[in-house]
């Protein structure tokens, strides 16, 4: 079995990372640099930076930011917000980005997959779903940093995205979001059954428990989370000698 991963999430607002709940009452959460240098010493085995207003704002993402923590870090770095062409992915894989996340653009225009698929090599393209629960067991997929309801569906949508080529599948549940009561296991269960790429899971974890049932329950590849990192409630060296001493693979630290 390979390596379950853990990753640590900076959502950045304005050149700072804030966490909210739901999506909504972000607070500040530290510098992003030194949450970055920290996470790398760490252990963590990825970093994910995601611009969480550049789609609502129509901007690109913050191309000197990236560059900055990508100096600072020795682990991937996975890098969504604003992008929209593969002039995007260009400048961001220039400032030191190895994959990048795409949501919006590719809800309005799925042909952008094929291309950065095409263009960069499927390792590169990880696609971003925030997703809401309607009703049992129908997920409805959001633009602009979950503001958005569209008519695409979570099952159906990641399955096209995995067939246009994308490499990974970062799915958060809106419903989880910072709620701290754990991932949306049995919606993850179901996907990564349907999907033969990774898929990420992204969305309430609280406690260290929460990780284990994500990757028993879940069936997923890695778990990202934000603020009990950032807020200093879950270490990731603690979490790993805890994952491991359940059996659940983990690299080394």
């Amino acid at each position: 079995m390979l390596a379950k991963r853990i990753i640590p999430c900076l959502d950045i607002k304005d050149g700072q990372t804030v966490k909210g709940t739901h999506f909504v009452n972000l607070r500040q959460a530290g510098d992003p640099v030194e949450l970055a240098r920290a996470y790398s010493e760490q252990g963590a085995d990825e970093l994910a930076f995601l611009d969480i207003t550049a789609s609502f704002e129509k901007r690109k993402t913050f191309t000197d930011l990236v560059k900055r923590i990508a100096e600072n870090i020795n682990i991937p770095f996975t890098v969504g917000g604003g992008i929209h062409e593969l002039s995007d992915v260009e400048r961001l894989l220039e400032a030191g980005a190895d994959k990048i996340t795409v949501n919006s653009a590719a809800i309005r225009r799925p042909e952008l997959i094929d291309e950065i698929a095409c263009h960069f090599g499927s390792q590169v393209c990880v696609l971003a779903v925030d997703a809401k629960c309607q009703m049992k067991d129908a997920w409805k997929c959001y633009l602009n940093g979950g503001r958005v309801e569209t008519e695409r569906e979570l099952m159906e949508w990641t399955y096209e995205a995995q067939e246009r080529g994308a490499g990974e599948i970062l799915f958060t549940s809106m419903d989880h979001d910072g709620a701290k009561t754990g991932y949306a296991n049995e919606a993850l269960a179901e996907l990564t059954k349907r999907l033969s790429i990774p898929v990420i899971a992204s969305g309430g974890a609280g406690t260290i428990e929460h990780f284990r049932d994500v990757f028993l329950s879940g069936g997923a590849d890695a778990a990202l989370a934000a603020s009990v990192f950032h807020f200093g409630e879950i270490k990731i060296p603690d979490l790993k000698s805890y994952l491991c001493s359940l059996g659940i693979p983990v690299r080394a630290l």
